[in-house]
């Protein structure tokens, strides 16, 4: 009686392919041999175990239109609470600050350390306002405008300025940061406080509130209160004109100067052209014109 022979497990037909798994049978006499190759184990394991594997949906996932909702609305949320909590961008409008920061600077600002403090006081890294830092607040005339200028009076401080000079507690301050345009004289900003109403632009409120805070020629800074002035001390409306800022009013300073657009300015000097004939082209020059490159990524101080 002829046998059949019996073959192990792994060599049993594939139930779709019907191809023997794993090498070849030889047939001899009541004998089979297996030719397996070299080395046959891990390839017949592992065909073993696959034999029969349904594919299930966790091995091929699909990103549906859910996934893409909740991904962005992630990335909305990180983003708003980045802008209302820890930067904002902006930009200079105004010669008011100049050599320090120039029309056309884009900054970003830092809102975590100089916000007025509430619920994140124990999370966000506040401190006080310092003396000579620039910072963006609200304006006292429109609460909804944002002003940037320089720290220069502390609550309690006594302040004046004598020939375009400032002096705190009768000290003069040190100011490399500050800059004095040619301008029409105007005894009002080189001579301040004074008593004398000389110019048109000061607020008529902070006019009535500077005879008020004046004592023995200064200027006495009220408790929470703060007196700000433009870089560009000849062309910045100022705490000379519209008055205090209020310590909860400041909101955040400029970091850094993440692009800066090339910008005429009010005071800039007129050059007459020298007709001088150029080698770049028109691309070229209007790219080297169009940003101060050189000022990206400029930190603010």
């Amino acid at each position: 009686m002829t046998r059949t022979p019996t073959l192990p497990a792994e060599f049993e037909r594939a139930p779709e392919s019907g191809e023997l798994l794993g090498g070849s049978v030889a047939m001899s006499g009541n004998q089979a041999q297996v030719n397996l190759g070299q080395n046959p184990g891990p390839v017949l394991a592992a065909a073993s175990n696959d034999v029969g594997r349904t594919v299930s949906a966790a091995d091929h996932p699909v990103h549906g239109v859910p996934e893409a909702v909740s991904s962005l609305m992630r990335t909305i949320i990180v983003a708003l609470f980045v802008l209302t909590f820890l930067a904002q961008p902006m930009v200079i409008p105004s010669e008011s600050m100049e050599r320090t920061l120039l029309v056309g600077d884009f900054l970003l600002m830092n809102r975590s350390a100089l916000a007025p403090p509430g619920i994140w006081r124990k999370v966000l890294p506040y401190r006080a306002v310092e003396r000579g830092e620039i910072v963006t607040f609200r304006s006292p005339l429109n609460p909804k405008e944002l002003l940037v200028k320089r720290v220069i009076g502390l609550p309690g401080d006594r302040l004046r300025i004598d020939n375009g000079r400032v002096l705190i507690n009768d000290q003069p301050l040190s100011e490399p940061y500050a800059a004095f345009e040619p301008t029409v004289d105007n005894p009002y900003l080189d001579h301040f406080p004074t008593r004398v109403y000389s110019d048109p632009g000061v607020e008529p409120g902070w006019w009535k509130q500077l005879q008020e805070s004046t004592k023995n020629g200064e200027l006495v800074i009220p408790a929470g209160q703060y007196f700000m002035l433009g870089d560009n001390r000849n062309h910045s409306r100022d705490s000379r004109y519209w008055g205090f800022v209020a310590g909860d009013q400041i909101i955040a300073h400029p970091l850094v100067i993440y692009f800066s657009l090339r910008r005429p300015s009010r005071t800039d000097l007129q050059q007459a052209s020298d007709d001088r004939l150029g080698h770049e082209s028109e691309f070229g020059a209007y790219l080297k014109g169009f940003a101060r490159w050189k000022r990206i990524f400029h930190v603010v101080h």
